[in-house]
Parts: C-alpha cells; structure tokens; sequence
C-alpha cells in the first residue's frame, strides 16, 4: 500500500510562495479528511497583454478520488475593488475516470522534453469534424461528415524547458499511480 504524502504535498504548496493559505485551504475542504497517495502542484505564470497572472493547479490521488483544484489570481473589478482570488476543486471518483493519456515528447537526443496528462471522466466531450472525402479527386458530391467524439475533461502539459525536468518526472509519476489504481480496482485497498 503507498504512504500518505499529505505533508508532501502542503510543503509544496507552501515552497510555491502562490497564496499558500488559499489553496491549502480549498484543498483541505475538497480533500474531506481523505490521505494523499500522489499529488501534482503547478504553479505557473501566464501572460495577458501587459500583465502577468499567475495560476496553480494542483492534481491529488486518494485512496477513492482524484482531486483537482484550480486557483487563479484577479484583478480588481466592478463587483470585487481589491485584487482577488478564485480557487475552484472538483472530486472524481476513480470508479468514473474512463482514461488516462499520457503523452511523452522525447528530443531525438532521449531527453524528456515535456508531458501531457489527459484525464476523462465523461463530463466533457471533445468533437472533431471534418468534411468525409471520397478517392475519386474529381468528385464533387456531399459526402456528410466524419470525426470523432473524445473525452477531454481535463489536461495538465508540463515541459523541461519551462518547469524543470523534475516537475516532468512528477507529473508522469502521478499518470503512472492513477493509471496503476483505475486498472487495478484493489491496488490502494478499493475492491
């Protein structure tokens, strides 16, 4: 059975310098008691015209759910005068994640350049359409349409250049524990 991380992971989040209080606060209300088994915390600036804003996302694996928690900082608006943050969790139960996508992009030299974890569930879903096309080039008749309908309900990219190497490793390491327990009902004690 894995150990609890839950220390681990208030450190990290404390090591972010990102309102600290905040997001440790809104994790421990989503995380209801329950004991961290693998956590990713990414904090990361974006740019927006003239500013810099700046998110944290944090990905948490129980024994029961996955965790993720999103908080963003503001400035100051009509109804809010001050600058102002928004921290918003959702809970999926494991027994509802229906995949797990994990892409590696390796430089031809064999380092890990970044990865992306894709996690679904069912609540969102992704179409991609195109026009159908038959073989015959001349042809100019409708032939409706063709795509596909994915789950995208959620992804993190994290890359080497941009968040270290470390924070790459981490976030693999997380799609490696929630692969391991969504194909293996018993593997943290479910079942």
């Amino acid at each position: 059975m894995a150990h609890d991380r839950t220390g681990e992971l208030y450190a990290a989040i404390s090591r972010s310098g990102y309102y600290p209080d905040i997001v440790a606060d809104g994790l421990r209300d989503a995380l209801a008691g329950e004991e961290v088994w693998a956590f990713v915390a990414h904090h990361e600036p974006t740019f927006d015209r003239d500013e810099i804003r700046r998110h944290m996302t944090v990905l948490v694996l129980t024994d029961t759910r996955v965790v993720l928690l999103h908080t963003d900082e503001h400035p100051p608006d009509d109804l809010v005068p001050r600058p102002y943050t928004s921290t918003t969790s959702e809970a999926v139960g494991l027994d509802r994640i229906a995949s797990v996508v994990v892409t590696r992009i390796v430089s031809t030299a064999g380092k890990l350049e970044e990865a992306v974890l894709t996690i679904g569930w069912g609540a969102v879903s992704r179409v991609d359409l195109e026009p159908a096309r038959c073989d015959d080039p001349e042809c100019e008749a409708d032939h409706g349409y063709t795509g596909s309908v994915s789950s995208d309900d959620f992804s993190l990219r994290l890359a080497s250049a941009g968040d270290g190497g470390q924070a790459v490793e981490e976030l693999l390491d997380f799609a490696r524990h929630l692969s391991s327990v969504t194909s293996r009902p018993s593997a943290l004690g479910r079942g």
